[in-house]
Order: C-alpha cells, then sequence, then structure tokens
C-alpha cells in the first residue's frame, strides 16, 4: 500500500492525456480548436484544472550571456475539478485563440529554421506530478505579413534562419513580452554595404507594423552600424503596397547614407 502511494505520487497508474487538434496549421489572430481526450488510469484522480499554454523559445540576453527558455504566452482554462474514475474516457472540446502577435514558422510552406511552437496540456491532479501534452503547431503569415515576405523573395533576398528575442521595441503597440526576428541576407546589389536585414512584424487587430534592421558594413569612408525602418499601415493597405518598391527605396537609403 505503501509502494502504491508512492508510486501515484510520482503519477504512476494515474490519467494520462492526449490533445488532437482538429487542424495544427493556424494564423494569428484565428483559433485553434480540437479536444482533449483524458484517460483514466487504475485509480480515481481529482484534476483540478486542464490549462492549455502556447509556448515557443525565446532567446534572453542577461548581462554579458545568452540563452534559450521556453516561455508560455498564453493560458487557457479547458476545464476544472474534475472527477476521473477508472479507465473512464473523457473529451473536453476547446476553441483557443491564437493572439495576434504570434510568431510565425512557416512561409510558403517551409518551416522557418530556429522556429518552435507548440501547445502544452497541463493537468494539475491532486496528489501527483502532472502528466502533459504537447503538440506542435503551424503558424502561417496573414494576407498582409505574406505581402511584405512575398516582396523580400521577389528582391532576391535569402533567409538565414529566425527567432524571438526577449524584450520590446520602442514606438510599436508590442503587447508579447518577446518579438520575432526574420533574418535575411541582403541581394546582390546591396551585398557589399549591408551583411543582413531583420524583418520583424508586430500587428494589432487593424494594423500591421514592419520595422526593419539593416547591419551595415563599414567601408573607407562609411562607419558600420545599424539602420531602422519602420511602416505602419492597415492590414488592407499592406495587401495593396508595392512592398518591392519601399523595400529597395529604403534599402538604397540605408546602404548609400555615410555614418
Amino acid at each position: 500500500m505503501v509502494f502504491k502511494r508512492m508510486m501515484r505520487a510520482f503519477g504512476v497508474g494515474g490519467p494520462t492525456v492526449d490533445t488532437v487538434l482538429t487542424n495544427p496549421n493556424v494564423r494569428p489572430g484565428e483559433v485553434l480548436s480540437g479536444e482533449v481526450r483524458i484517460a483514466g488510469g487504475d485509480h480515481p484522480a481529482e484534476i483540478d484544472h486542464v490549462t492549455l499554454a502556447l509556448l515557443t523559445r525565446v532567446e534572453v540576453e542577461s548581462g554579458d550571456n545568452e540563452y534559450n527558455t521556453n516561455m508560455e504566452f498564453h493560458k487557457f482554462s479547458v476545464g476544472q475539478r474534475i472527477m476521473a474514475q477508472p479507465h473512464q474516457n473523457l473529451s473536453l472540446p476547446f476553441q483557443i485563440p491564437v493572439p495576434i502577435e504570434c510568431p510565425l514558422n512557416v512561409v510558403g510552406g517551409m518551416q522557418l529554421s530556429g522556429m518552435q511552437l507548440g501547445l502544452r496540456t497541463e493537468l494539475e491532479v491532486r496528489g501527483a506530478v502532472d502528466p502533459g501534452d504537447l503538440d506542435p503547431i503551424w503558424v502561417h503569415p496573414l494576407p498582409s505579413q505574406d505581402a511584405v515576405l512575398q516582396a523580400f523573395g521577389q528582391m532576391g533576398f535569402r533567409f538565414t534562419k529566425a527567432d524571438n528575442e526577449r524584450g520590446r521595441i520602442h514606438g510599436v503597440p508590442q503587447q508579447l513580452p518577446f518579438y520575432q526576428e526574420i533574418e535575411f541576407y541582403p541581394p546582390p546589389q546591396f551585398a557589399g554595404r549591408v551583411k543582413q536585414v531583420e524583418l520583424t512584424f508586430v500587428t494589432t487587430p487593424t494594423e500591421l507594423h514592419v520595422v526593419l534592421e539593416a547591419d551595415k558594413r563599414a567601408g573607407l569612408l562609411r562607419a558600420g552600424g545599424d539602420a531602422y525602418g519602420r511602416f505602419a499601415v492597415s492590414h488592407q493597405q499592406a495587401v495593396g503596397t508595392d512592398w518591392t518598391a519601399t523595400i529597395n527605396q529604403w534599402m538604397s537609403q540605408v546602404s548609400g547614407s555615410r555614418w
């Protein structure tokens, strides 16, 4: 009996959880739907909470050090005070809204290297270690974001990697405690003066904020350093904007300026 109690305390023989998504593909601001399936163990178990959480990898700078950590950026309660009888099967349907600022991890059908996004299911079982479940999700760009990304591709930018940085960008209506950077090598006509360009989207339900950062190469008559560009338009305007011309003009100014 003592051994059984000890094993229960470590979650052995308790309920297990499996989350099934209707469709793991989603865009920022849309809804993920599915059901949390709980299978009862070999003894009755009281489940205090069933919670879903969106999480991603975030780079954190601390002094002179950098490290990556999993960060939850949205939590959603599916159920509470549930009694799971031995070998009983329970199903809890859900719809969880995806934040409009959610980072992207798929562009043009290609997974972005360095980007991980998942939906974690947490069972808070009384008197035992929480069993859990983690499911990958695939976040695709909004049409407004896709218009900008397509321009980068048409201009000959080459994607290198993407990551999330903890912190805030001044002057934009950022809500999450981190922002995504999508990094590109510039096309040949700018490669001699610009090392790379980082693209960040900060979205609201009505607006798209595009933040560009160019890492400039130092030269005989110019200093290196970072140059920034910011553009704010409605989602509707973004779809109709000639981003190729806009980005080309900004790149020309950045690469031609002498600091």
